[in-house]
């Protein structure tokens, strides 16, 4: 039987715990939950690190004393020395339970788990966490948290090496989002326990050495949500989407007519941890949708009149859209690389401005546009970006009233629909994408694409005691990487 204690965030070990380790022969876990257990003097002590030796020395110790894994649901583990796995907080959250249980079954483990950081930061702080969106960054591209950190008004970042308060606070910084980072420290240790408020400029000029557990993404003014909840986590989605022109405040009927966007948003398919521009945007309609679904959104208008309106759109539906007064291709210069682009709109640079989106897009871009000369100019800057592309011409006609209680259809202008997907491998500006890039943050929301990094284990928070992954095999003393703490 493998024995996985939670600890860390300020509650002692209970009886049962301490029964646990007293009988260990092999005790696993970072080196300063070691260091401060009570360890038996035989008890082998293994340093957290590369996790796949970690794993392969459970395993032969287990065969060594016969404490073999239950081979299913409802046996009982032999005789001999038990393991014990040491974990910050909850280890069946964002911890060492997922890898355990994939390595040596469910049966095989008793878990004994720990308030979870996540909680206790927010408890710190007075504030409700059911609401709140939590993302791990530990061994993870930092660009997941920083999208649902911009989206969402409540979110939660598990930290690791590289993707700390400081570059959080930087990113968002550069994104101009205006949030309140709670950097939590070395959470329920006696004299060393730390929470500090910050704005994420004051978070990106401070050197964040030592034990950070968590940090929380906050927009003030929209910490509560409605007391009555049924579902954890972000609010639900939108019980409609492609809304009625008439939601939006628009001129002259500039707006993307509520059929193109359906088709549209269901070529981005935006969502939790996503970012999408929309060039050209007009009244922003599809940037705020794509916020409605969740994603991150940055509306890229040329016109100031359009970019007050955009903000007034985004306000009126409760959702964040970063709206930028410029011209692309030139203003897309300083945004960072999104997983989806919109293009409207048209006229004789509509090519490069593609061509451009479809080099940066992670996952793809759609175009909509009405003349016809430039749709082969359009899909060979998908083409040459790599993209796949394809689409067509949608002609709608609506129901429209005629005196005496009848009904016609009234015909609306034919617009092309194109778009490019990236196939799931290949590259845009040099890297690996797909619908689950490699490296991608984790996010606890039920997202679709929230993906786990074959490479690094999940951990509710990150060890500050890693070292290099060419360790090859665990001994005693030894550390390693990607441990919870």
């Amino acid at each position: 039987m493998i024995t996985v204690l939670g600890t860390g965030t300020g509650a002692p070990l209970g009886r049962h715990a301490r029964v646990a380790l007293a009988s260990a022969g092999l005790v696993v876990g970072a080196r300063r939950h070691l260091d401060a257990a009570e360890l038996p003097p035989r008890a082998e002590r293994v340093v957290l690190g590369p996790l796949a030796p970690a794993l392969d020395r459970i395993g032969n110790h287990l065969a060594e004393t016969g404490n073999r894994p239950p081979e299913g649901e409802g046996s009982g583990g032999g005789s001999g020395e038990g393991v014990v796995v040491l974990a910050s907080g909850d280890p069946g959250f964002f911890g060492m339970v997922r890898a355990l249980a994939e390595r040596f079954g469910a049966a095989a483990l008793e878990v004994a788990p720990a308030v979870p950081s996540v909680a206790v930061a927010f408890a710190r702080v007075g504030l409700p966490w059911d609401d709140a969106v939590v993302v791990s960054a530990h061994g993870r591209d930092l660009r997941t948290a920083v999208n649902v950190c911009r989206a969402h008004p409540k979110a939660a970042v598990l930290t690791g090496p590289g993707a700390g308060p400081a570059e959080l606070g930087a990113a968002l910084a550069r994104a101009g989002t205006e949030r309140t980072l709670v950097v939590a420290s070395a959470l329920g240790e006696p004299g060393g326990e730390r929470v500090e408020r910050l704005s994420p400029a004051e978070a990106a000029a401070r050197d964040w050495r030592g034990a950070v557990s968590i940090v929380l993404c906050l927009d003030e003014t929209r910490t509560l949500s409605p007391a009555l909840r049924t579902v954890a986590g972000p609010r639900p989605g939108p019980g409609q989407w492609a809304l009625p022109e008439g939601e939006f405040e628009h001129r002259d009927s500039l707006i993307t007519k509520y059929e193109v966007r359906a088709l549209a948003l269901a070529r981005l398919g935006p969502g939790v941890g996503d970012l999408v521009w929309d060039v050209g945007a007009g009244s922003g309609s599809v940037a705020v949708e794509c916020a409605r679904l969740g994603a991150a959104a940055v509306a890229v208008e040329k016109t100031a009149d359009g970019v007050a309106r955009i903000r007034a759109n985004a306000a009126t539906h409760g959702v964040d859209v970063q709206a930028v007064h410029g011209s692309a291709p030139a203003a897309l210069d300083r945004l960072p690389d999104p997983d989806g682009v919109f293009v409207g709109g048209g006229g004789a640079g509509l090519p490069s401005i593609v061509a451009e989106c479809a080099r940066r897009a992670r996952r793809g871009v759609v175009v909509t546009l009405a003349a016809l000369d430039r749709v082969p100019a359009v899909r060979a800057a998908l083409a040459g970006a790599g993209l796949l592309p394809d689409g067509v011409l949608l002609q709608s006609s609506r129901l429209a009233p005629l005196p005496g209680e009848v009904t016609r259809l009234a015909a609306a202008n034919p617009v092309f629909v194109l778009w490019g997907i990236r196939a799931p491998g290949s590259l845009a500006r040099g890297y690996p994408t797909g619908p689950n890039p490699p490296g991608s943050a984790t996010v606890a929301a039920g997202s679709p694409r929230a993906v786990t990094d074959p490479e690094a284990p999940d951990c509710e928070t990150a060890d500050p005691e890693t070292t290099s992954p060419e360790t090859a095999a665990p001994v005693q003393d030894t550390p390693a990487e990607g441990a919870p703490q």
